[in-house]
């Protein structure tokens, strides 16, 4: 009996037989907790087991008695770091036997399986992820993100086949409604949400009632405080249309998130901006992609999309641009076809100094970024140096100039 069928008969049989467990995420850096294994902390602290978590290794906790250890992965560029964890913790004096999961494992199955000996689980554990996570397993770590905040998904998978998106291979069903409540913490005031594509389910009426049946209507408070809820993955502009938009702007709903992956969506993706405004919400977000099939004037300028709708309606749409890495990259090296790596490290410069977000303001960002297309490629084939401190950069016009008269020389 493979591990994995031995815990769901564990947890189906009610098997009481206390044991120790070992829930190990590598040290890599993470926004985000692992949410797989708050919710496997939930599902063996029912069956009373003892279960223990950790950050990156340790010899001492290693050594001790373990009856069976957990490891969640995530990102594929993160598999050196990852791969050291497992081998590490392969070592366990009591021969505890190793399960891993979450995306990197997913993707990388056959890999780790091959290198390590130790038994990878693909996808999700549908019992264990309708769980309520442990969040005391996380709350004495800094590093993370959502601590006043309840993690969940009130759908699973998507409809979309995008070719640069893990979702398709790991939660390749799309499951239109998942019930709110047993996610729910009730020490937390807001509420994220990691659907991949929420607008696609036909029951998304039923999640806006479940979401304002748990007080998260617009205005909600707790106490004196207002509360949230971040569809964190972002909206689908395609599928935005009146009658969903006017649900969306019942909920206490900060930031919307609509996605803009492509420059051929800017129509789609304006017009939704818009019906946003309409609606009376202001407070937007997405993501940026870049380095993927796109060409630094087409990501320019989804950048400067969300800047003029800012200038000229008067929003508030703040911009994370996320470099594109191939699902099945060891590393981040990756360059796109119409990328240059002197490019992807100029945009790496411009993100530290604006600690990796674009924000509304027009006059900030043509200081960063340039005033148009040609002057944000300038800049971003510049050394580190001149970019970091523009002090040591030509002015643009006066780089025109000069090549100007170069050339009728």
């Amino acid at each position: 009996m493979s591990n994995i069928i031995h815990i769901k008969h564990m947890y189906f049989n009610k098997v009481i037989n206390s044991k120790r467990i070992l829930l190990i995420e590598p040290d890599y850096k993470a926004t985000y907790p692992p949410l797989g294994l708050m919710k496997l902390s939930t599902f063996h602290k029912r069956a009373g087991d003892e279960v223990h978590f950790l950050k990156g290794t340790s010899s001492g906790v290693r050594d001790q008695h373990w009856d069976l250890i957990y490891i969640s992965t995530l990102f594929t560029f993160q598999w050196k770091k990852t791969l050291d964890t497992i081998q590490f913790y392969k070592n366990n004096k009591s021969k505890a036997p190793i399960i891993v999961g979450g995306v990197l494992a997913s993707l990388l199955k056959n890999e780790i399986e091959e290198i390590t000996g130790v038994e990878v689980h693909f996808g999700l554990y549908d019992e264990i992820d309708r769980l309520t996570p442990d969040y005391s397993l996380i709350e004495d770590i800094k590093e993370y993100s959502l601590h006043d905040a309840s993690i969940g998904y009130m759908t699973r998978g998507c409809i979309n086949k995008c070719k640069f998106c893990a979702v398709p291979k790991i939660e390749p069903n799309f499951i239109n409604y998942i019930p709110l409540e047993n996610q729910l913490s009730k020490d937390k005031k807001d509420l994220v949400l990691f659907d991949n594509n929420v607008l696609a389910s036909d029951e998304f009426p039923r999640i806006v009632r479940d979401l304002i049946g748990n007080n998260f209507n617009k205005g909600a408070r707790v106490g004196k405080r207002q509360r949230f809820v971040d569809f964190n993955q972002g909206i689908d502009a395609r599928l935005i249309n009146d009658e969903n938009m006017a649900l969306l702007s019942s909920l206490a709903l900060r930031p919307l998130r609509i996605a803009f992956d492509d420059i051929k969506l800017e129509n789609i993706y304006a017009k939704a901006v818009m019906l946003a405004k309409r609606y009376g919400i202001t407070h937007l977000s997405n993501y940026i992609l870049y380095n993927y099939l796109d060409t630094p004037e087409d990501f320019y300028r989804r950048l400067r999309i969300n800047v003029e709708l800012n200038e000229q309606h008067g929003l508030s749409i703040f911009s994370f641009p996320m470099k594109y890495v191939p699902l099945d990259s060891f590393d981040r090296k990756y360059v796109g076809i119409n990328w240059t790596p002197q490019q992807l490290r100029g945009i790496q410069c411009i993100l530290h100094a604006t600690h990796g977000v674009v924000g509304p303001k027009l006059k900030f960002f043509n200081a960063a970024f340039g005033n148009h297309e040609d002057e944000f490629k300038y800049i971003i084939e510049q050394p580190e140096e001149s970019i970091f401190y523009r002090n040591n950069l030509l002015p643009y016009d006066e780089y025109i100039n000069r090549l100007n008269i170069s050339t009728c020389v």
